[in-house]
């Protein structure tokens, strides 16, 4: 008989991460401990020691080339859950939401979003620039698509793995999650939104760039019509 399938599968993509992704993935096994689970680490060459820490760790490890929509596309398809999670290797998000994320799948949703600005939800790394702008692609987006979102650039999420499959996810960097916002809208997926609190970045140094990601974003807004 073959090894029984993951009932969840954490997707994480990294770029030098080495002093983070240790306690990221202990984190999620502390928190998962209980279901079965896989953690695929979709790594961008890193020239430290993330892809080595990570295979230590027990985390299966996937070279891609590409921005973050890419790993993240390379992971959904590579992973075998029922329930795919997107998760930040920088300890941005909390680990142990994790289980709230999966309680939304588990209740009958497609996609369970993560949101930092609901009651209960908030932030600690958003510069205001960042802020006035997250505001206004939500609000956008929810007036262009007629969705009802309160946060759009935040990748903590979870999905059913068909849901996924419906996407058809193109987007190669940090146009992702809002083509994830988009696209599951106009499938009529069942979508819920579940208070998150984002950390700063633990070490390192950040990848989003705000206005050429920015810019990024609102392309895949009006491509996505």
């Amino acid at each position: 008989m073959g090894k029984r399938a993951p009932y969840i599968s954490v997707i994480i993509p990294t770029l030098n991460e080495q002093e983070n992704i240790g306690r990221v993935i202990r984190g999620i096994k502390s928190a998962l401990g209980r279901y079965s689970y896989e953690i695929i680490v979709v790594d961008k060459h890193s020239q430290d020691r993330t892809a080595g820490i990570a295979r230590e760790l027990g985390a299966l490890v996937i070279n891609d080339s590409g921005g973050k929509g890419s790993a993240l596309i390379r992971g959904f398809s590579e992973a075998s859950g029922k329930i795919l999670i997107s998760m930040d290797a920088d300890l941005s998000h909390r680990p142990d939401e994790l289980r709230l994320l999966v309680a939304g799948i588990e209740s009958g949703y497609d996609m369970c979003a993560g949101s930092r600005f609901m009651a209960r939800g908030g932030t600690e790394d958003m510069p205001l620039l960042r802020r006035a702008g997250n505001r206004f692609f939500v609000w956008l987006v929810n007036f262009v698509y007629g969705s009802s979102f309160t946060d759009l650039c935040y990748g903590y999420r979870a999905f059913k793995k068909d849901a996924v499959k419906k996407l058809h996810l193109q987007e190669r960097g940090f146009g992702i999650e809002t083509e994830m916002s988009i696209k599951a809208t106009k499938a009529a997926l069942k979508i819920i939104e579940v208070p998150s609190y984002e950390k700063k970045r633990a070490s390192g140094a950040g990848k989003l760039r705000t206005v050429s990601d920015g810019y990024a974003i609102l392309k895949t807004i009006f491509s996505n019509l």
